[in-house]
């Protein structure tokens, strides 16, 4: 099916990550043109052959504001930029430190990335938004309140006060959010790798298996699409491969797994 995506141009944040570097293949491969953002890994994001690579540390303003203003206008933006903290901490353990610095790597990232993509939009008139949040955010989970409270924020408060907003300034605007599962990244390699901890994460999944990056990144690109998802808005689309909040198989390994 035509993505109608050829010739737009696009802002990838968080682009040498394993989800950010799928969507910058994904939307190449539409013809698009792509901004590739990155805070750090420059060799990764360069390789990815993007129209523009930009350096930015998002969770300051300056530089947020400054990686706007060098990628110029656009028509659609996929706020993939996150941290998920590997260490699992319960609440009474958690330290205020990680608390906020967790919130700022991942809601303050996302609000600024909304809000310099939206001031674009009332420029132009038009424009996609695509957040990427987790399903920590739709299920909890246990050791990581932190990061599933920022998740939480931007898959529910964020997108659907964002889908009302973004028509006061594009009448056509739409706003999505994607929440993966478990997926195989760079940020999660340690634990997809280990047998034990699969059996145990995809023990609440019907499709019991590890998703890829580019499992998220088709969505990605599915939600950015006017062609495909033009009467599209306000919507989260989990990629967890049925995915719920309680336990659907027995002990033992996934057929097939790892």
């Amino acid at each position: 099916m035509e993505t109608g995506l050829r010739g737009q141009r696009v802002l990838v944040t968080g682009a040498s990550g394993g989800i950010g570097a799928a969507c910058v293949r994904a939307f190449l491969d539409e013809g698009a043109e792509i901004v590739a953002h990155y805070h750090r890994g420059r060799e990764r994001a360069e390789a990815l052959g993007a129209t523009q690579l930009v350096q930015a540390d998002l969770t300051r303003e300056d530089e947020a504001e400054r990686l706007f203003e060098e990628a110029g206008t656009l028509d659609a933006c996929a706020a993939v930029a996150g941290v998920w903290p590997r260490e699992d901490v319960p609440v009474w353990e958690l330290p205020l430190e990680r608390w906020e610095q967790t919130l700022r790597e991942n809601l303050t990232t996302t609000f600024l990335t909304a809000r310099g993509f939206l001031r674009s939009v009332e420029q132009t008139g038009r424009g996609s938004l695509v957040l990427v949040g987790s399903t920590a955010g739709v299920f909890g989970e246990a050791g990581h309140a932190d990061y599933a409270a920022a998740k939480s924020a931007v898959a529910y408060g964020l997108l659907l006060s964002l889908k009302n907003e973004i028509v006061r300034i594009a009448p056509a605007g739409r706003v999505n959010c994607v929440c993966p599962g478990w997926t195989r990244s760079p940020m999660t390699r340690r634990e997809v790798e280990d047998p034990s901890v699969v059996e145990r994460v995809t023990r609440t999944m019907a499709l019991r298996k590890i998703a890829t990056p580019e499992d998220i990144a088709r969505q990605v690109v599915a939600l950015a699409s006017d062609e495909i998802s033009g009467h599209v808005s306000g919507q989260l689309v989990v990629v967890a491969g049925g995915m719920e909040g309680r336990t659907l198989h027995e002990n033992g390994a996934p057929e097939g797994a790892p």
